[in-house]
């Protein structure tokens, strides 16, 4: 039985929404030395250039930045080393055939404790263009402003 309940956000990569079209997201357990999880647990992780790849039919996390633990010694870990996550074969294989399509990539979304283990969230995205970008951010100001006139119609009207 776990000592803990429920879910703990470490980290989350917010770029990666603006910069990808995410099409399916997956969770995957991540293989961790002692003095990251206590460095997790203190709340310390970047996702910034994180990506994921798939090497003989296992699936690798690389260039996430995971700082050295403060209290460590010698047993510290290297920050940006690469780690390998936990999924079913299955998964692994229909993550590797999306992949091998034009323009698909495996980024991680968030990293998060899940009833005291350690997790992260996957994403099959495709990069967006630079329009798609301007398109996204023009299509969430109008709602925004849409919102807010409405806001001031329902407040007039009472």
């Amino acid at each position: 039985m776990p000592r803990e309940k429920g879910e703990k956000v470490v980290a989350t990569n917010r770029k990666a929404r603006h910069d990808y079209l995410i099409e399916d997201t997956y969770e995957a357990g991540i293989v961790l030395s002692g003095t990251e999880v206590k460095s997790l647990r203190e709340g310390k992780a970047s996702l910034v250039d994180g990506y994921a790849f798939i090497d003989a039919g296992e699936i690798w996390l690389d260039a996430v930045h995971i700082p050295e633990w403060g209290s460590g010694s010698w047993t510290n870990h290297a920050t940006r080393r690469k780690r390998k996550l936990l999924m079913h074969k299955a998964q692994i294989i229909k993550i590797s055939h999306r992949t091998k399509e034009g323009g698909y990539t495996l980024i991680p979304l968030s990293i998060y404790f899940k009833d005291g283990r350690a997790k992260v969230e996957l994403a099959v995205a495709k990069g967006k263009r630079e329009y798609d970008k301007r398109q996204a951010l023009r299509e969430r100001q109008d709602r925004r402003e849409a919102d807010r006139a409405m806001a001031s119609r329902r407040h007039l009207g009472e």
